[in-house]
């Protein structure tokens, strides 16, 4: 009898890795609960197969406006972003080591929207937690805390992604913001990239802190392209860049170009979103 406690203690020794493996899966793909659940919409009774919200939540052009890069803080543990094609079956190496494309071009996007947007006289910057691996989701440094706190003081937070290449990915175009009401800004960058339905994936975790996300677009093809080859890349950032800082500003309602997407926004664009090509 006295053997039974050693051996039940070698099972839980000998179980504890697969087990916080699958913890990290699970936490990876299930909508968290969070504090200001009372503020989120109701899921829609079908899950929405396109652009399914409109922005009407106005800024003024002194708004501040948080970049991060998505995956900066997930590395290496379930939702560590795509590789992307060249990677993946391409048999490309990584741009860096350690770190999936996807979060390398995450990194490099970020910091040229911001350049630009401070450039054209944006209130803009751009965080980075430094640790590229945080497993706890609630840990202050994340993304979703630090983009969660400064949506809460009335900023607007956005959070850059590549999507996955086809056919696991979908595309281009913005995840809404679901805490705090949908922003014009969020109806500005879904009509130059495309909008994904206010529930994609049942609400993801970012949108339910108030972080909104923007996939850039499929990370394969001409963008990809573009992005690898040193003599095109920073022609391609500042292109993707333009875009954004572009729609933002279309969003802020006392800038020089704001106000012109307020009427904008029927429920029934496709989630692959218009604009021009970025690769071109």
């Amino acid at each position: 009898m006295s053997r039974i406690p050693l051996l039940l203690g070698a099972l839980l020794l000998l179980s504890a890795p697969a087990s916080a493996g699958l913890m990290d899966l699970l936490e990876s793909i299930e909508a968290p609960e969070i504090e200001s659940e009372g503020l989120l919409p109701p899921l829609p009774a079908e899950p929405g197969r396109g652009k399914n919200w409109v922005g009407t939540q106005t800024h003024n052009s002194d708004l501040p406006i948080l970049v991060l890069a998505g995956h900066a803080d997930s590395q290496k543990i379930a939702g560590s972003g795509t590789p992307g094609k060249a990677v993946d079956l391409g048999g490309a190496a990584p741009m860096q080591k350690g770190i999936t494309d996807e979060l390398f071009w995450n990194l490099l996007t970020a910091k040229q929207i911001v350049a630009e947007g401070q450039r054209q006289g944006l209130n803009m910057r751009f965080y980075d937690p430094g640790i590229r691996t945080i497993r706890n989701v609630e840990d202050p440094r994340t993304n979703w805390s630090t983009g969660s706190r400064h949506a809460q003081q009335g900023g607007y937070a956005l959070e850059i992604h590549y999507d996955a290449y086809a056919p696991h990915g979908i595309g281009p175009g913005i995840i809404p913001s679901v805490l705090y009401g949908f922003s014009v800004l969020d109806e500005a960058l879904a009509d130059e990239f495309g909008g994904y339905p206010y529930d994609y994936r049942g609400m993801l975790g970012a949108p339910r802190r108030g972080v909104s996300m923007l996939e850039i677009g499929h990370l394969e093809g001409a963008l990809e392209s573009g992005l690898r080859d040193p003599n095109r890349r920073q022609a391609t950032l500042n292109r993707i860049a333009k875009r954004v800082v572009r729609a933002l500003r279309l969003g802020l309602v006392d800038s020089p170009m704001g106000s012109t997407v307020l009427l904008k926004g029927a429920v029934n664009e496709p989630v692959l979103g218009s604009g021009e090509e970025i690769g071109q």
